[in-house]
């Protein structure tokens, strides 16, 4: 897949990145819009969590 045309969340600087740019292991993407880029961490702990809430309740 090319970069061209997607964001990024660089996890190396904390920051959000159009295309090219840090190697795909430093960034969370790609992403459609530069808002959903900008959220990938907030949006990536939430999903944590709700599998964390999962986890619980099957060893319940």
């Amino acid at each position: 897949m090319s970069d061209e045309g997607h964001w990024f969340y660089c996890l190396k600087h904390m920051r959000v990145e159009y295309g090219p740019g840090c190697p795909n292991k430093d960034r969370m993407g790609p992403y459609d819009t530069e808002d959903r880029a900008k959220h990938a961490l907030e949006h990536a702990r939430e999903r944590n969590e709700a599998w964390d809430a999962e986890d619980a309740d099957q060893g319940s």
